[in-house]
């Protein structure tokens, strides 16, 4: 049976980081608003990211960090090679710094601008908080600063469909203890966080069989609730099929624990190689993890090997890893649990991790032919003593041979963040139909809006997920505030 509460002004759909910024700029714009969030517990995704992108913020003012609005704006649309919106991506840029000063009136603490990887410059705005999941002290700050608003945040109350009547955004349906429930309002904002976990659509749009080749990282039953229902009242399609790709390992099997050791060490800048036992990129692009994932996708198999000797290991157990793994595992790290790692993998017979006394009997274990892996190496050692990496051009300050005796090899998988896309959007954040008409009162931002990106996730400009979710979110927000004025 349904019932009908009484009107409210917004509702925002998801509790990430999109809707908490949508529902409390909005609340703070005067508005009544009910924000509907489908799981148990808030945030989704959003309590994992270590920062955010910002330009020409107060931060990166002290620190004498020159790069500008325009700056930034160019260079994402050059990235994009000028695929992306290029009002959505100024409207971004330009609300990126107020958005890290509205964060930090409501309690959000940063740790200052930082470069995500050594050729970036230092856009990446650090949050302050535990190493593993710096976005959670995020959450409960704007959570709790809507709730003094007045916002009303009602967890495990999915939404079921958006009601549009004579062209306008009339409420939504959602399911509350059981039952369903119309909820009149003026506007709706959606920040459903994307599709990462719908089988049907990633196999639709990407053409990858979820966790087969494929793998979700941090996501949890995001099946596109929101692109879909906007789609069912008549909004345009943007962006499906992009990925936040990167490359991971070992990612399956026994011994594996969450954020190991193993994870960094794969990702540093020995040699990487496929099936085939070939060198397949420059390993140094290693940290540009959507580079490292754009390469990893082009094998057939989805997944390579990290090959590293004996030395290489002591010297990341004495000296530290090269490469970092963000503000976790940043570089330098020793990693001293690693022999210990290395033997749980070993002894429960994972089948992502090998270690052997010869290359060759290295080879025979991963089920490729020893000549063609000892080819690779010897052209690989030979590129090192030299100092040039004649076939891939990789940074020669990485150029380290692999002497053995004992090697050692980690397969990786290809693995994605998020999805980057679904529903079109113009720069006010409104939801356009095929016409590309807004469809009054209808909002989206972050990962279930498209035109952000081209057809890859820059990483140069670091935190560009998490800013362009609060972004937008805010921007949604204070755009369904004056709508429904």
């Amino acid at each position: 049976m349904r019932k009908t509460l009484k009107e409210t002004d917004i509702v925002v759909i998801g509790s990430g980081l999109t809707g908490l910024s949508a529902a409390l700029t909005a609340a703070e714009g005067g508005a009544k608003v009910m924000l509907f969030e489908k799981m148990q517990s808030i945030g989704g995704s959003s309590n994992f990211p270590e920062g955010m992108f910002g330009v020409e913020t107060a931060m990166q003012r002290l620190d004498s960090i020159g790069i500008t609005r325009d700056d930034a704006f160019k260079f994402i649309m050059n990235y994009s090679h000028w695929r992306a919106n290029p009002r959505l991506v100024r409207a971004f840029v330009n609300e990126s710094a107020a958005t890290i000063a509205w964060l930090q009136r409501q309690g959000v603490e940063f740790i200052g601008p930082k470069s995500n990887w050594y050729d970036s410059p230092r856009t990446w705005h650090v949050l302050k908080g535990p190493p593993d999941g710096r976005g959670g002290p995020m959450i409960r700050v704007l959570a709790a600063r809507a709730k003094e608003k007045g916002v009303d945040i009602r967890p495990a109350a999915p939404v079921r469909r958006i009601l549009k009547e004579r062209g306008r955004i009339t409420g939504v349906v959602a399911e509350v203890d059981g039952g369903e429930i119309e909820v009149s309002s003026k506007a709706v904002v959606i920040g459903t966080g994307g599709y990462a976990n719908n089988n049907e659509w990633i196999k639709k749009y990407t053409g990858y069989d979820l966790n087969v080749n494929l793998f979700p990282l941090g996501n949890v039953d995001k099946m596109g609730d929101g692109i879909r229902m906007a789609w069912e009242v008549g909004a345009a399609e943007e962006g499906m099929g992009l990925l936040q790709l990167l490359r991971v390992g070992p990612l399956l099997g026994p011994g594996v624990k969450f954020m190991q050791q193993l994870e960094c060490v794969a990702m540093q800048p020995n040699l990487y190689i496929n099936q085939r036992g070939e060198r397949y990129c420059d390993e140094s692009m290693t940290p540009n993890f959507t580079l490292d994932g754009n390469a990893l996708a082009r094998l057939k198999e989805k997944y390579s090997y990290s090959i590293f000797d004996e030395a290489a290991k002591r010297d990341m157990m004495e000296t530290g890893v090269i490469m970092g793994m963000g503000m976790v595992r940043p570089p330098g790290t020793r990693f001293l649990e690693l022999d210990e790692e290395l033997k749980v993998m070993l002894e429960n017979r994972n089948p992502n991790v090998f270690a052997a006394d010869s290359l060759e009997e290295l080879a025979v274990k991963m089920g490729m032919v020893p000549a063609a892996l000892r080819a690779t190496l010897d052209e690989y050692n030979n590129f090192c003593e030299k100092g040039h990496d004649d076939l891939f051009a990789k940074n020669p300050n990485y150029l380290r041979p692999l002497k053995g005796p004992r090697f050692y090899a980690i397969r990786s998988y290809m693995a994605f963040l998020g999805t980057l896309g679904g529903i079109k959007i113009n720069h006010r954040m409104e939801v356009v139909d095929k016409e590309e008409k807004p469809i009054p009162g209808l909002y989206a931002g972050g990962l279930d809006a498209g035109g952000m990106y081209g057809d890859s996730y820059d990483v140069f400009m670091s935190g560009g997920t998490s800013a362009f979710a609060a972004n937008s979110g805010r921007i949604a927000g204070r755009n369904a505030q004056k709508y429904i004025e």
